[in-house]
């Protein structure tokens, strides 16, 4: 392919070192997108709330709270040599009411735009709805990335399915030792593994999965749970480490300290991939039914491991046809009969295990890449062809 026809994408989203899992994403993402021979190298807007030294990826910033950014940046954009804007969206990266500055910047856009949803509320507020059908209707495309939010964007949000395109939380993909190997070198042999990770937050319903191994305990000695990652900075401003402390303590009440383990640290990808391959089982016990996507979730699926879980919405759409088992919400029991069932049953676990690999294998980030390419190059051709004229 000739250089000049390559195509020039920029994406709009938090980046690291920004700890979040939307940087996490959108480095993948671009990173992937190198690969890919329809485009040049992607280049990031990076929403900024604080002084972070990026990369040369980062061609610009967007002042999450300064109003005047948004109209800035929309007006570089506009007189850059970039064709497509990404954005990336989610609640609480852009400033304003419910992110209502990100308006600002897409109203005085002269290129298409790609949104991506990254949570999609079914009972928002009536600000979050104004801004997330204004994003629909100034969007060419919605990206969403379970298919169980496709009647939400259509009643809630009036947005036309056909502008709709369902397109998998990517995984990164990495050689690894055998489960086994990798408990012994982490000093775990002989023990089964339960992980959880991600921010931690009192929505992640960690306590029901506290109690639930202290149940299992009784029966399966070498139960040992993990609780991997630190507390998620919004949480942390706000109330400390409240939320970790009173987890610890209910371990300590229980009495299975030699049962559960906290990694109180930001993961790279490398460890949480690490963590996941030696886990016997991932455990979510999330409280909130309406959660359309989860990227802690998305990995385990992608590395086939079997899943615990309560039935939100994006667990249920990952877990159907045999591929996890979920529990009651609010449900220590129900937890821990689910845990005991896959513990007690070896060979059921491992065709959960063969039925969940079988869908992350879709899910790696190679596949993803090359899906979003094809539908960017889509909306290019069509929106403003090569050798038409110049925007």
């Amino acid at each position: 392919m000739v250089l000049n026809e390559m195509r020039n994408v920029a994406f709009m989203s938090t980046y690291p070192p920004r700890e979040c899992g939307l940087a996490t994403f959108t480095q993948d993402l671009v990173r992937e997108l190198d690969k890919v021979s329809l485009l040049n190298r992607p280049k990031v807007i990076a929403v900024s709330n604080n002084d972070y030294t990026y990369s040369d990826r980062v061609i610009m910033e967007l002042w999450q709270h300064d109003r005047e950014s948004y109209k800035n940046v929309a007006d570089a954009v506009n007189n850059s040599d970039i064709e497509l804007l990404v954005i990336e969206h989610e609640y609480g990266i852009f400033g304003g009411e419910a992110g209502e500055y990100i308006l600002d910047l897409v109203n005085n856009l002269r290129i298409p735009i790609v949104t991506t949803l990254h949570t999609v509320l079914p009972e928002p507020s009536e600000k979050q709805r104004e801004i997330l059908k204004l994003l629909g209707e100034k969007s060419t495309k919605i990206v969403t990335m379970a298919k169980n939010t496709m009647p939400i964007l259509e009643k809630v949000y009036d947005i036309a399915l056909s502008k709709v395109e369902v397109i998998h939380h990517g995984v990164p993909y990495k050689d690894l030792e055998s489960r086994e190997e990798l408990k012994a070198k982490y000093g775990f042999s002989g023990r089964s593994i339960i992980s959880t990770f991600g921010l931690l937050s009192p929505g992640k319903g960690l306590e029901y999965g506290i109690e639930a191994i202290a149940k299992v305990a009784k029966e399966h000695k070498d139960i040992l749970y993990l609780i991997l990652g630190q507390t998620h900075p919004c949480v942390k401003k706000e109330s400390g480490e409240v939320y970790r402390e009173k987890l610890m303590k209910t371990v300590e009440s229980l009495g299975i300290g030699e049962h559960v383990q906290f990694v109180n640290k930001y993961l790279s990808k490398e460890e949480i991939i690490q963590y996941l391959q030696m886990s016997d089982i991932y455990m979510t016990p999330y409280l909130g039914k309406d959660q359309a996507v989860s990227g802690t979730l998305a990995y385990a699926v992608g590395y086939g491991r079997v899943i615990v879980s309560t039935p939100y919405s994006y667990a249920k759409e990952m877990l159907s046809e045999g591929r996890g088992l979920l529990a009651e919400f609010n449900d220590a029991d129900s937890l821990a009969k689910h845990i005991m069932y896959v513990l007690d049953n070896p060979e059921a676990k491992k065709e959960m295990e063969e039925r969940t690999l079988s869908v992350g294998r879709t899910m790696m980030w190679g596949e993803v890449a090359n899906h979003y390419a094809k539908f960017f190059m889509d909306i290019l051709e069509t929106s403003n062809p090569k050798g038409s004229l110049d925007k």
